[in-house]
């Protein structure tokens, strides 16, 4: 509808952006509808044809791609443990592999003291480990993920930015882990030592 007063036009677009926003909804009804495991077949599908829509620029969409694999499964071991979405997947940052390891590490580590408290009468060393095995198996399998897409766009060849990037970033990510862990056990056999 157009409407005009003192020679200035205002249209009013009710009809037009309500038809969108309705069928946003319906979608996203459809999407919270679906097992996990169809959920993840519908983001690899999305994922894959957004790939396939905008041809990767730089080694950063690589990385983004690669945080969004490692967030995912990330999120899938953490579900037994913590819940659904223990991580949030904050897309639209640097994407740098120094950044890019830094979220995981910091999103993935975060949630070790939840997932100390449900072990209270385990060994702490053996929870430290465990967490870690479990948060490094969830990192690696979102790599491989990203990785065999990223190939399969033929964007990782021999002096690609972007496996020169997700290659950092896995490098940077494992040395994380290890750095962690090993924090975590000084820390409880300084605590030990300090109650002997």
């Amino acid at each position: 509808m157009v409407a005009t007063n003192n020679g200035l036009t205002a249209v009013t677009t009710t009809t037009a952006t309500a038809a969108p926003a309705s069928e946003a909804l319906n979608e996203a009804k459809k999407q919270a509808e679906l097992r996990p495991d169809q959920q993840k077949a519908v983001l690899n599908g999305q994922i894959l044809q957004a790939s396939l829509q905008v041809s990767i620029k730089s080694g950063n969409d690589g990385l983004a791609l690669l945080y969004r694999s490692a967030v995912e499964q990330l999120n899938t071991v953490l579900v037994p443990e913590l819940g659904p979405n223990a991580i949030e997947n904050a897309m639209g940052q640097d994407n740098s592999p120094e950044a890019t390891a830094s979220r995981i590490l910091s999103l993935s580590t975060g949630f070790f003291e939840a997932y100390a408290a449900r072990y209270p009468s385990k060994d702490p060393e053996t929870v430290a480990k465990d967490f870690v095995a479990l948060i490094r198996g969830g990192f690696e399998k979102g790599y491989a993920e990203a990785k065999d897409i990223l190939t399969g766009l033929n964007v990782l060849g021999e002096n690609s930015p972007i496996a020169s990037g997700i290659a950092k970033t896995y490098e940077r990510v494992q040395k994380g882990y290890d750095d962690f862990l090993q924090a975590k056990l000084s820390a409880i056999r300084g605590d030990a030592e300090n109650q002997d």
